[in-house]
């Protein structure tokens, strides 16, 4: 048998040739019969449809995936699922990168791919730590998101609510009554 995995964390995904349909697509291209999908964030533990897939699937079976990110949160735990899978007698098709199966060939080929994908994912960490490092050092540096609205706006939505309700001072500032109350709290 051969089975298809898709998945898609985010909407914008639909732009990028990544959105449900279009893996499906590509699975049923190359020859999947069966396909399961996902729609969770690759952070996320709980994969239903994978797990589903990873208890039906067995020796002598192909699962085809479009890319590596797409059946695993990171390289390393890529890495160990096909190799676990592959150690089972299951043949992995990653159409970006190849059939991997277990020929002395394709170990070496796996290997030499997560060598360097885990390579470039810690090349991507240092740049980001370098990049903070420096900006640190800029005296107008604040780590984090930017403030959306200023001292001035929220004081003003804040006396506003002396005679207005939460939801009145909502309309007339366009602050979420969520801001307004954890602004009222900080101020105390």
């Amino acid at each position: 048998m051969i089975y298809g995995y898709a998945r898609v964390s985010t909407k914008g995904q639909a732009k990028d040739g990544s959105s449900l349909e279009s893996q499906e697509q590509q699975l049923k291209d190359n020859g999947a019969q069966v396909i399961y999908k996902d729609s969770f964030t690759g952070t996320k533990k709980e994969r239903p449809e994978l797990s589903k897939l990873l208890t039906e699937i067995k020796e002598g079976d192909t699962l085809i995936v479009t890319k590596l990110d797409r059946i695993a949160r990171s390289m390393s735990q890529g890495s160990e699922l096909v190799n676990s899978l592959i150690s089972k007698g299951i043949k992995v098709n990653i159409l970006n990168i190849g059939t991997m199966d277990n020929t002395p060939t394709s170990n070496l080929i796996r290997n030499i791919f997560f060598a360097f994908a885990e390579f470039e994912r810690d090349m991507i960490v240092e740049r980001t730590q370098e990049g903070k490092a420096i900006a640190k050092n800029n005296s107008n540096f604040k780590e984090g998101r930017p403030k959306k609205y200023s001292k001035q706006q929220l004081e003003h939505a804040l006396s506003l609510l002396k005679d207005n309700s939460y939801s009145q001072v909502e309309k007339m500032t366009g602050i979420s009554k969520s801001t307004l109350i954890r602004a009222k709290k900080s101020c105390s």
